[in-house]
């Protein structure tokens, strides 16, 4: 069941990580998040550009049908086509990225899906939880499958594997 994985792409190279849990199993208690890494890839997160040039470190289906744009952010690609992101630098500013994840949450959870554990976990799953808080606003403000209410706050949820489109 352990597998060493070496991930090198333009912002990450030769960092090397052991997966030591079942696939998409094993969470931490009360990590329960919607939508696994590829339904949110299906979907339309992060405007396209976030996986692009790393398919090597990741399983080949969860890129079949993701809605990817390479050469820049396209929230047309969103899943309700509006940009719900923040850049890198305000992410890197703000203490959020950490050197085993350069790329933020979604790296630290496509990584945790597929098994990895590290001494980040405690402080990702937090920062998973803390989101909730917008899932509470949507479900105070908006009519139950109104996807069209709050549209920019349901695709920052996305971005965090909260299933909006069921609130």
């Amino acid at each position: 069941m352990r597998k060493r994985v070496i991930a090198t792409d333009r912002m990450q190279r030769g960092y090397a990580y052991w997966r030591t849990e079942p696939v998409g199993r094993n969470f931490a208690p009360g990590f329960t998040p919607d939508l696994t890494p590829k339904e949110m890839l299906k979907l339309g997160v992060f405007g396209g550009k976030y996986m692009t040039d790393c398919r090597k470190e990741f399983p080949r289906s969860w890129f079949a049908g993701a809605k990817l744009c390479a050469e820049r952010h396209d929230a047309r690609l969103n899943y309700f086509r509006v940009n719900a992101s923040q850049s890198l630098s305000v992410w890197r500013h703000s203490g959020w990225i950490h050197t085993q994840d350069p790329r933020g949450w979604f790296q630290w959870y496509c990584r945790y899906y597929l098994g990895r554990r590290s001494g980040d976990d405690a402080r990702q799953i937090r920062r998973w939880r803390a989101i909730a808080r917008h899932v509470a606003a949507i479900r105070k403000h908006c009519e139950a499958g109104d996807l069209e209410c709050r549209k920019r706050q349901r695709q920052a949820v996305l971005h965090w594997a909260y299933d909006s489109r069921r609130i």
